[in-house]
């Protein structure tokens, strides 16, 4: 059987705190892959801050403190997620969450290539089924560079303006604010998502 000709793209053009972005937004697309997920993204790189000391391709532990960009996948009924997080410089984090914040697996393998060009980097990534939770149907995406005071958060679903409250600091594991995404609307109305070992035992 061949794949659904189907893809899901999406710009992240705001800042955690719906802000718009004052440079290029950064792209992903979503299509079939052999045995997974193909996702494939395109951006500005500000190199900023360094690259991490670890191997391309390699998991690279609290990847988030670098230049990232990352794609969460949920299932809201049962507060399972995985979250996937990819460098310029060809670093990778994979978690498997299971409630808010509450990661039992990390630093799974993952095919990932990344290019830099210039002030550009481009990046493919190939997500097993066997890392998703079962029943998704919500998602976020994320880009994160700078340093310090300069430090940008943006999102594809930003929290509202009128949610925000005095003090409060960026947080990817808002639950509350993902939305809509069913995995069929890429694969096909007909696809079933493969069963999972990693998930078994997780409400």
């Amino acid at each position: 059987m061949g794949f659904a000709t189907f893809f899901f793209s999406v710009l992240i053009a705001h800042t955690w705190d719906s802000l718009p972005v004052t440079h290029e937004s950064v792209s992903i697309t979503f299509s079939p892959g052999v045995g997974g997920l193909m996702m494939k993204l395109s951006g500005p790189f500000f190199n900023d801050p360094e690259a991490p000391k670890g191997p391309p391709g390699k998991p690279f532990p609290a990847l988030w403190n670098y230049e990232v960009v990352e794609a969460f996948f949920l299932d809201s009924t049962s507060v399972n997620y995985l979250e996937v997080e990819l460098c310029p410089h060809g670093q990778q984090l994979v978690l498997l969450l299971s409630g808010v914040g509450h990661a039992f697996e990390q630093q799974l393998p993952l095919s990932f290539n990344a290019t830099i060009s210039g002030t550009r980097w481009s990046g493919q990534a190939l997500l097993p089924w066997r890392y998703f939770p079962p029943n998704v149907n919500k998602m976020n995406c994320y880009a994160i560079h700078g340093s310090g005071d300069g430090r940008s958060y943006e999102a594809l679903y930003p929290v509202p303006r009128k949610d925000l409250v005095e003090g409060q600091k960026p947080n990817f594991h808002l639950l509350q604010y993902f939305q809509d995404f069913s995995l069929q609307s890429i694969m096909g109305d007909g696809w079933v998502q493969p069963e999972s070992d990693l998930w078994k035992g997780k409400r």
